[in-house]
């Protein structure tokens, strides 16, 4: 569903640029809002929530999606962790619709989807780890990556139930925004993926801004 912002980027409180391939790690206080921005067009954003106070409760696709009665995400639809307590609610979304199916490219997946070549290209799972690595004040372990959403990214799904990745249906300065129901960790993956077209084969930026409860 679309449905615009009444928020002015000029006044938000915070704003970053995850580059090409970047990762994203930072709290988000719960009644702040935070909106992804992508910057310029199809380009997916895979991202994993997390209960800042116990990041053992993280977001689930399984209860958001048995809750809200739709395998897509979007105005309106709220975000459920696996104690399936409500993490977020999407509260403005210009681009129509997020998946919770596809996951997030790894070695291993792009070594079975594509070549024995492709295993060492950079993937999201790589990001993460490296933004769990590097930033061990926020808690979280190898463990702890599980579900996660991929923002402006296109997976259809097809009559037989399979999934495909399509071109995104996204464009420049496409966005979604979403208010925290409890203090987050917010976990980003600025997809490197160069093999679908979910990036249109060339990664680009995306941008964070956030507006202080």
């Amino acid at each position: 569903m679309i449905q615009e912002s009444t928020r002015e980027a000029a006044n938000a409180t915070q704003q970053y640029t995850i580059g090409s391939g970047d990762y994203f790690i930072h709290r988000i206080a719960a009644g702040a809002t935070f909106r992804f921005v992508d910057s310029q067009g199809n380009q997916a954003a895979d991202t994993l929530f997390y209960n800042a106070q116990n990041p053992a409760e993280r977001y689930s696709a399984t209860d958001t999606m048995r809750e809200q009665g739709n395998i897509y995400l979007t105005a309106g639809s709220v975000l459920r962790s696996n104690l399936n307590n409500p993490m977020l609610e999407i509260v403005a979304d210009t681009c129509g619709r997020h998946d919770t199916l596809g996951g997030a490219c790894a070695s291993e997946s792009n070594t079975v989807r594509y070549d024995l070549e492709k295993r060492c290209m950079h993937a999201c799972r790589d990001s993460w780890m490296l933004a769990i690595a590097e930033h061990p004040e926020y808690g979280l372990h190898k463990r702890d990556i599980a579900h996660n959403v991929n923002f402006f990214m296109n997976v259809p799904v097809t009559d037989a139930g399979g999934l495909t990745f399509e071109d995104g249906i996204s464009a420049p300065g496409k966005y979604v925004e979403m208010r925290a129901a409890m203090d987050l960790i917010v976990l980003i993956s600025n997809c490197p993926q160069l093999n679908n077209p979910c990036n249109g084969y060339n990664p680009t930026p995306v941008d964070v801004l956030v507006w202080d409860a």
